[in-house]
């Protein structure tokens, strides 16, 4: 879909210029992450669960042991959110008040299905294993039977979804732009750093041309 429906409980409240509700600007964000916050609710209480995520057209894959609680949630027909958040730099003001984060963050709202055929299932773990490294999946051991069965797999359908997203320097009150301190931007990012070898890995192995080029490309 090219742009969600725009609800009460996925509108952005607080600085709602920052909100955005299409498909592409939610879509890039989660593209970008590795990691995704699951929260669900189990008998009035609260969980929240950080777990690896990948996206397959407008699901989101999610896995983990069959006895999880949040598989037996999902198997249950429960609701779910998921947040991603990426910290893009540090906003540095004038004023300790207008100090900020520029940030990318989307949050999805949706129910999971289990996914039991055996190819279907494997294709999600493999969609999961590229999303961490491309080219992992036909270069490591693939799962066997007693680990496909230990495993679940569940692809959540994103109903609702929103994104929230600051950009561009700090906003400081007028009177403060005269101030003798130091303000601006502090830009971060995330960085692949040389790999280190297990302990009984076979010295005569070389690392993969692929995860080189993860490594060099920063």
């Amino acid at each position: 879909m090219a742009q969600f429906e725009l609800t009460e409980k996925n509108r952005v409240q607080r600085v709602p210029k920052r909100g955005a509700y299409d498909s592409k600007t939610i879509y890039e964000i989660i593209g970008d992450a590795l990691i995704g916050h699951v929260g669900f609710v189990i008998d009035d209480q609260p969980f929240v669960i950080p777990t690896l995520i990948a996206r397959q057209g407008d699901q989101i894959l999610l896995h983990g042991a069959t006895s999880s609680r949040l598989m037996r949630h999902i198997q249950s027909g429960g609701d779910l959110s998921i947040a991603v958040t990426h910290i893009d730099g540090l906003v540095l003001a004038r004023s300790v008040f207008h100090h900020s984060i520029n940030y990318r963050s989307a949050v999805l709202f949706g129910r999971g299905e289990f996914i039991n055929e055996r190819r279907a299932k494997l294709e999600a773990l493999r969609q999961f294993t590229e999303r961490l490294v491309p080219g992992r999946w036909d270069d490591a051991r693939q799962p066997n039977e007693v680990e496909l069965k230990a495993t679940a797999v569940a692809a959540v359908t994103i109903d609702l979804a929103s994104a929230k997203v600051r950009t561009g320097p700090p906003s400081d009150e007028e009177d403060d732009y005269s101030l003798p301190v130091w303000a601006g931007v502090l830009p971060m990012r995330q960085v692949y750093e040389d790999a280190i070898p297990d302990d009984r890995l076979d010295p005569d192995l070389e690392i993969p041309g692929y995860l080189q080029k993860l490594i060099e490309a920063g």
